[in-house]
């Protein structure tokens, strides 16, 4: 909400939970993936229906409110929600909104882990073009999947692909960072991935190092 608010925009919280249906979905219970969705729909709908726009900031739910919801339900609503649906980077670039308003203190480089719920329906060049502007010199990491995969990673005889996947460029990359780049990994089955590595550092949100920066530049 700090740095949401600092852009000039009011931000509103749900009066109550809602969730986006994923668990549902990636296990092919459709029907109560379509349930849920419509609950969160309905909680939504004023604020759908008088053009507000959603920030999402947990990737896999803003992909599913970007592209499977409308598919899912047909309905009108769904449709608005999946057009008014943005990531933090998204209506940060929208606003034009970036941290060197104000003196930052030297420049700040970071790695990024792009969520594969992301990279298909989102994609990065928003938070690039964003963190850009903030003086943060990112590299995106061409790694592929972090190995978790949802549950995937979690089930039974699955641990030696999910470590594959990880050792195949993030953990080394995270392991290679020098102690001043940020880890960015939006998504939170990536920030698990690399908590899970024992890495001695764990990841963090785009919105967590935008507050750091306002901190700094302040």
């Amino acid at each position: 909400m700090t740095v949401l608010e600092d852009a000039g925009f009011t931000v509103e919280v749900p009066g109550r939970p809602v969730c986006c249906g994923l668990t549902w979905i990636s296990t092919g219970q459709l029907g109560m993936a379509r349930r849920v969705l419509g609950r969160t729909i309905r909680a939504l709908r004023p604020a759908l229906r008088a053009g507000t726009r959603v920030v999402v900031l947990e990737p896999s739910c803003a992909a599913v409110f970007r592209s499977d919801a409308a598919e899912l339900l047909g309905s009108d609503d769904a449709r608005l929600l999946a057009g008014q649906t943005r990531t933090l980077a998204e209506i940060l670039t929208e606003a034009g909104w970036h941290t060197p308003a104000r003196p930052v203190v030297g420049r700040r480089a970071a790695i990024a882990q792009v969520h594969c719920h992301q990279h298909a329906i989102m994609g990065f060049d928003a938070d690039t073009k964003l963190l850009q502007a903030c003086g943060v010199e990112v590299d995106v990491l061409d790694s592929g999947c972090c190995g978790l995969a949802g549950n995937f990673g979690f089930e039974r005889g699955h641990y030696e692909v999910s470590a594959a996947c990880a050792e195949h460029g993030l953990w080394p990359a995270v392991r290679d960072a020098r102690p001043e780049t940020a880890v960015l990994a939006d998504g939170f089955s990536c920030r698990t991935q690399i908590q899970a590595g024992h890495l001695g550092r764990g990841g963090m949100h785009l919105a967590e190092l935008l507050a750091e920066l306002l901190e700094i530049s302040a």
